[in-house]
């Protein structure tokens, strides 16, 4: 009898550490890293209303939080740019935890974790990746930079249609 008993407490022990399975295994803030090629190029992290969460160079990492309130998840926006390249932008969103899908498991005893503990701390929610990896592309004002020539021309040597939109910047006196 007092051995059932011992069995009954410590499932209903291990009942309880599971229920609220997402707050248990999980944390409200998860690290991301971005990276970029080439590296030091300027990161700028703005959530889904405008704030800036983080401005710096890449390689990093941020610990990012996961709830926007009570059942909704963040949303972020990554800015990477460096100069003479085109800037790049990322999306990172929040989806549904698989550890919060285990609250059904329980049935029940999973609705205290399902309904309340999960939802308000934000472990319901994971990143949809922890890794943020661009390759910058040179921009096409880089390109052009790169394939602009300075040349002189005699007067002689200039066609005639483009002779006739010269403007005159300096005579000699």
């Amino acid at each position: 009898m007092k051995r059932n008993i011992c069995q009954a407490i410590l499932i209903l022990f291990a009942l309880t550490l599971l229920i609220s399975c997402a707050t248990i295994i999980g944390k409200s803030t998860e690290t991301l890293a971005v990276h970029s090629n080439p590296e030091k190029a300027t990161v700028v992290i703005t959530d889904e209303s405008g704030t800036k969460i983080l401005e710096g160079v890449t390689p990093t990492m941020v610990s990012l939080e996961k709830n926007k309130g009570y059942f909704r998840g963040k949303k972020y926006t990554i800015k990477i740019s460096k100069q003479g390249f085109a800037e790049q932008v990322v999306t990172v969103c929040t989806k549904l935890s698989g550890w919060y899908i285990g609250n059904f498991i329980f049935g029940p005893l999973g609705a205290i974790g399902l309904i309340i503990v999960d939802p308000a701390t934000g472990a319901m929610w994971s990143l949809d990746t922890n890794e943020v990896i661009v390759t910058l592309e040179a921009s096409q004002r880089s390109q052009l930079t790169e394939s602009f020539q300075l040349g002189i021309l005699l007067l002689k040597d200039v066609p005639q249609p483009l002779r006739d939109k010269m403007v005159k910047i300096y005579q000699r006196k």
